[in-house]
């Protein structure tokens, strides 16, 4: 077991040790002053990437929601389709795989049954697989063609939080060395990204100021029992996680929505009785980024006029959203892609204080387990 030290649970020691963990999964895998992607433990070659016609990612519960936030990174900077699938899913649907086509394996474990039983699936249909996973030796890892290891450290509590931010991290390094081999990416641009990579354990020890903050919002929402979490694009599996979190540790219904699909039916709920969070960051850099900004900052107006309270998650110097939310949590400057990484850590820490107020056992939720051994 690892030490708390001075911290009352694992789950807020671990979040706590993410910026080093971010530290020790990037640095090492980044060549400088060349401004390279390093990708070692992946053996296969610049043709082989070069030639793929899809990557598929398989994963459950947390690491789902890294595989989906990758789905984006992969397509933006590879140029490369990708799927997402739940492991517990993916040999049922008959999956129309094979050679030509990568499956990435996600699992803070490696010894997921589901995501090993949906692997052994993808090789038995000729696919080459790649594993993350944060547990050197595993049968997952050994079953995988390559391994990238996040070197998050040991996770103790079941609630996954530095393995998350590690996960996200070790797929956009993924993509930027799929984009050196598929050149689809202009040198200065993934400088700019590797740079950023680099700067980010930084922005987070920055970002986890926010504790106190964080606490004083649970402290005054402990009591509430319905939550919903929303985001668009990159940021909505974000918004699941933060939801799935909520609902692990602190045993509160949550759902986790694409900001633009409330009016599809979520929008009925959501009055006085039930709190939304909202990420609602912004890169003014990137066209799409501002337009759903603009959206973002609709949606949060039409929450009020229904009496909703609103917790929202903004870009700092941001002057709109702390005009119109109830609270509002400041988050680093980032760019689109790699703002997910930042954007969970106050939604983890919302979470922590939740199940601490409401009196529960934070490092072992009931009928949870760290890993899913039997389907």
């Amino acid at each position: 077991m690892a030490e708390k030290r001075e911290f009352p649970h694992h789950m807020i020691k671990e979040i706590f040790e993410q910026p080093q963990g971010l530290h020790d999964t990037i640095a090492p895998r980044i060549a400088l002053p060349e401004g390279q992607v390093q990708l070692n433990e992946v053996p296969i070659g610049r043709e082989e990437l070069r030639a793929l016609n899809r990557i598929n990612i398989v994963a459950s519960g947390t690491s789902r929601h890294a595989g989906m936030v990758g789905q984006y990174m992969i397509q933006e900077l590879g140029g490369i389709p990708a799927d997402v699938d739940y492991a517990s899913e993916f040999e049922y649907r008959n999956p129309m795989i094979g050679k030509g086509e990568l499956t990435i394996v996600i699992t803070q474990s490696g010894e997921t049954a589901d995501t090993g039983a949906a692997q052994r699936e993808a090789k038995a249909r000729g696919s080459r697989t790649v594993a993350i996973s944060n547990v050197a030796g595993t049968t997952i890892a050994r079953e995988a063609d390559g391994v990238i290891y996040t070197l998050a450290g040991p996770e103790i509590s079941i609630a996954s939080t530095k393995a998350f931010t590690a996960q996200m991290a070790a797929l956009f390094l993924f993509a930027l060395h799929i984009s050196q081999a598929r050149e689809t990416l202009a040198a200065n641009l993934r400088e700019n990204y590797i740079r950023e990579l680099l700067e980010l354990p930084a922005k987070l020890k920055i970002l986890l100021e926010c504790a106190s903050q964080v606490e004083r919002i649970a402290t005054e929402f402990h009591k509430v029992d319905d939550f919903l979490f929303l985001g668009r694009a990159i940021h909505y599996p974000i918004a699941m996680d933060g939801a799935l979190k909520l609902k692990e540790v602190s045993y509160v219904h949550a759902e986790g929505y694409p900001t633009g699909e409330t009016k599809h039916g979520p929008n009925a709920l959501i009055d006085e009785n039930l709190p939304v969070v909202i990420i609602a960051t912004r890169d003014a850099g990137n066209q799409g980024s501002v337009l759903r900004y603009e959206k973002s900052l609709g949606n949060i107006r039409g929450f009020k006029k229904q009496s909703s309270r609103v917790i929202a998650l903004a870009s700092e110097a941001d002057q709109e959203v702390p005009r119109l939310a109830d609270h509002t949590i400041v988050i680093p400057q980032a760019s689109e892609l790699l703002s997910p990484i930042l954007e969970i850590v106050p939604l983890q820490l919302f979470a922590y204080y939740m199940a601490v107020k409401r009196g529960l056992d934070v490092d072992r939720p009931r009928n949870l387990v760290k890993s899913v051994t039997l389907e």
